[in-house]
């Protein structure tokens, strides 16, 4: 079985990096003869992921002003309002590819929950037009974010693998009968560990991850997540572990954490991790950590994957379905709007220490679970073919 993962924009995020890492990973461990390839929209970033059979250019394409392209385009879209030549042009690298493949899977985890796709709805019909199959792979989108036109293309997969239950949930009562519930595949993830750097105090070490994406849905965030640091300052003894990442430009989390380091320095109990680590060396370290507050996904499933007591910065459904899951209730998750507000953030950490060894306990007895639900979506692609 050749499978190819796509809508993969590259691995300087480093939970798209764990996502292609971990679905390689079990996809190969359970399903003996598979090969699988990955279309990247940036493969320079990727060189670093085992066990792959091959990364494609799968980046977007110019279509130049002037040029016989351009010229159909134009023609295609202002007289019949079809859109599908121009797209098809612009996602050529990917769609090239379609026909040596068995199994497509749009991965990426929340790609649907950003308004409109038409360029993923060209690849997944020219998908279906090649009479291959079409897989959504470990998806989480919002009642919000559903609309007729993408739940007409949603209508086109083979199956669609979602990975908590509120997704799941909604997507059946919009009446699709192609929908299966499983997890994450992170949370199956290995981990490596680096030397411990300078300041950080084993079994006492709170990492903290915060991101520009946040603080831009939420200015005020900023603002309160300083006071909250200053509070585990005052009233522990604690290190923080400030811990990026994301690392693309323009949604960089080291250069925001690294204005708060400088900040908190002179305290000598902050850490900054570098922004040059894989995934697999970030959960080696969030994996010794007391504790972890985290905006980014995956920085918090690296946490919840190794039983750390965690508060969610969480801004979609994904993170109140991941909690959900794990917990039966969205416990230790602040929505976005809640980020203002010191005294919350502050309440909901002091809640945290104080429950650690119930929230360990749970954490214990959910994870093999979830980690069984990671596989489960490999079952369900082997029996597509």
């Amino acid at each position: 079985m050749k499978i190819m993962m796509f809508a993969h924009g590259g691995s300087l995020n480093r939970g798209c990096e764990a996502i292609v890492r971990s679905s390689t990973a079990i996809l190969k461990e359970r399903i003996g003869e598979a090969r699988v390839y990955l279309a990247s929209g940036r493969p320079e970033t990727d060189q670093m992921i085992p066990l792959l059979d091959g990364i494609y250019d799968g980046s977007t394409r110019h279509i130049s002003p002037y040029s016989w392209e351009r010229l159909v385009s134009t023609f295609q879209i202002k007289l019949f309002k079809n859109e599908s030549y121009a797209l098809g042009r612009i996602h050529h690298n990917i769609i090239s590819r379609i026909n040596d493949m068995d199994v497509l899977l749009s991965i990426g985890g929340d790609n649907y929950c950003y308004g409109e796709q038409p360029g993923w709805y060209e690849i997944d019909r020219r998908v279906k037009a090649q009479g291959k199959k079409l897989v959504l792979w470990g998806c989480s989108i919002g009642e919000e974010d559903m609309s007729p036109r993408k739940l007409e293309d949603l209508k086109l997969f083979d199956l669609i693998l979602a990975r908590e239950t509120l997704t799941y949930d909604m997507l059946r009562r919009h009446g699709l009968d192609n929908v299966r519930l499983c997890a994450d595949p992170a949370f199956t993830m290995s981990k490596e560990e680096l030397p411990l750097p300078d300041g950080w105090k084993e079994s006492n070490t709170v990492g903290l991850n915060f991101s520009p994406l946040v603080h831009k849905r939420n200015p005020a965030s900023r603002a309160a997540v300083r006071e909250l640091i200053r509070h585990i300052l005052d009233t522990t003894d604690m290190t923080i572990a400030f811990t990026p990442h994301v690392i693309e430009a323009g949604n960089n989390d080291y250069e925001t954490l690294n204005q708060l380091y400088e900040e908190f320095k002179q305290t000598g109990r902050v850490v900054l991790l570098p922004d040059n680590l894989t995934a697999v060396q970030y959960k080696g370290y969030i994996a010794r950590m007391r504790f972890f507050i985290g905006a980014r996904t995956h920085a918090t499933i690296a946490a919840y994957s190794n039983r750390i007591p965690t508060l969610v910065l969480g801004y979609s459904v994904k993170s109140k379905g991941i909690a959900k899951d794990l917990f039966g209730e969205e416990k230790l998750v602040l929505g976005i709007d809640q980020l203002s507000n010191g005294s919350k953030l502050k309440q909901a950490f002091d809640e945290m220490v104080r429950e650690e060894e119930g929230i360990r306990a749970q954490l214990s007895e959910a994870i093999p679970k979830i980690q069984s639900m990671s596989y489960k979506a490999v079952e369900y692609i082997s029996q597509l073919a």
